[in-house]
């Protein structure tokens, strides 16, 4: 009986484990299910976390783009009223000197030589040399300055000279090529020649031309590489005036053809008084009722024409841009500024009333000035400045960077800051 007890105890002990360690584990469920809610909300939470942090960052983006796209606006329709002058260089006899844009630099030139300014006026190189009626022709940092109705032509770069020319016969136009080759129009008394010259003299090309064949050529134009050469020729065909625009092409493709000549344009009853190198593979040619623009590296074709009704006061250009300045039906604004991308397309057209002398693009501004007055849009149209310059009669004005210009006066170079 005693044996008996013991066995029930210890039975009865063993069935009181077994159900504590079944207790055990349904805690053990439960906890993983809890930890299982936890995570689902932690997840849930750090979802809503990152979305709130997204918009938030989106919201801060286009604050901040908004913000920059009205102060872009505000800068580029902000017009100045006044300047002050940063620095002065007396320059001698600005009389019979001239100047151009070369690159950063200033390109000045006498008929005694030539000499490379800094934007402090400093000659950075001299480069003497004697010509009666010097000019010169620029390609982003390399000239060529050449004798009009001489026959000598020089070739710089912002290093120095880069080589020399001396013709046989008269020069009338000269055009540089960034590495410093340069085709130039020739006289010979009724006849003509286009000549193409290396930087160290040495001919590379030359062509005859002739008032009926293929008529006088009015303008040349050298494609940046050099490989190309733009003429435009006028000639009369039955009592009716012609242009012709023809392209040489020195490269492999104009080897097969004759005369190098690999594309020509024919336009009858206009005058082509002008032709340019844009960037590479880009040419324009300014006719009296319009503009051509002609695109490809080796065949040039035409890839868009603007024909205008209004008389054609004036031409300006950059690699990008071309513009036109015609008369105004305006009686406050005399003028009117047009200008167009090189595709064809008006950018803006804005009236304008200053009695300019010299228009151009100088980096990213246009500028008109006359003798006391300097007038400044940007490329959008927008008018920058209009308003007398009391430093002295201005010969010539240049865009640096920013708001500051260098105006070429009596005295020499004045670099200024509008304001």
């Amino acid at each position: 009986m005693g044996v008996l007890k013991k066995r029930i105890k210890k039975l009865f002990r063993f069935k009181k484990g077994g159900a504590s360690a079944g207790e055990t584990t349904a805690q053990e469920r439960a906890s993983a299910s809890t930890q299982d809610g936890d995570k689902a909300a932690y997840k849930r939470r750090l979802m809503r976390y990152r979305k709130r942090l997204l918009i938030r960052v989106v919201v801060i983006a286009v604050v901040v783009a908004a913000a920059a796209l009205i102060i872009k606006t505000v800068a580029e329709r902000w017009k100045y009223h006044d300047y002050k002058v940063l620095s002065s260089s007396t320059q001698e006899d600005t009389m019979s000197t001239s100047y151009a844009q070369m690159g950063d630099y200033l390109l000045k030139f006498t008929g005694d030589g030539a000499a490379l300014l800094g934007e402090n006026g400093k000659s950075i190189w001299n480069q003497s040399f004697d010509m009666s009626n010097p000019a010169a022709d620029v390609c982003g940092s390399t000239a060529v300055v050449y004798d009009e109705q001489g026959t000598n032509m020089v070739m710089v770069n912002e290093s120095g000279k880069l080589g020399e020319v001396s013709t046989d016969m008269p020069v009338l136009k000269a055009r540089v090529a960034s590495q410093g080759v340069v085709a130039a129009i020739l006289e010979d008394g009724e006849n003509t020649w286009i000549n193409f010259y290396s930087t160290t003299g040495e001919q590379i090309a030359t062509g005859k031309t002739r008032v009926d064949s293929p008529g006088y050529p009015v303008d040349l134009a050298v494609s940046p590489d050099g490989l190309l050469i733009m003429v435009s020729y006028l000639y009369i065909e039955d009592n009716r005036t012609t242009s012709y625009v023809a392209f040489y092409n020195f490269d492999n493709t104009g080897q097969s053809q004759m005369d190098n000549m690999v594309s020509g344009y024919t336009y009858e009853g206009t005058v082509t008084p002008q032709v340019q190198y844009l960037a590479e593979g880009k040419s324009v040619a300014f006719r009296d009722n319009g503009f051509v623009i002609y695109t490809g590296k080796q065949i040039p074709k035409v890839s868009c024409e603007v024909e205008v009704e209004q008389e054609i006061v004036s031409t300006f250009y950059n690699d990008r841009y071309v513009g036109m300045v015609f008369q105004s039906s305006d009686e406050d604004k005399k003028y009117t500024l047009v200008m167009y991308n090189t595709n064809g397309k008006k950018v803006f057209e804005e009236n304008f009333s200053i009695e300019y002398s010299t228009v151009k693009i100088s980096g990213d501004r246009i500028i008109m000035n006359n003798e006391t007055q300097m007038c400044v849009f940007s490329l959008k149209g927008h008018e920058k400045f209009n308003g007398n310059l009391n430093e002295g009669r201005i010969h010539d004005v240049f865009k640096l960077d920013g708001n500051r210009y260098q105006v070429i006066v009596d005295s020499g170079i004045k670099t200024i800051k509008l304001s």
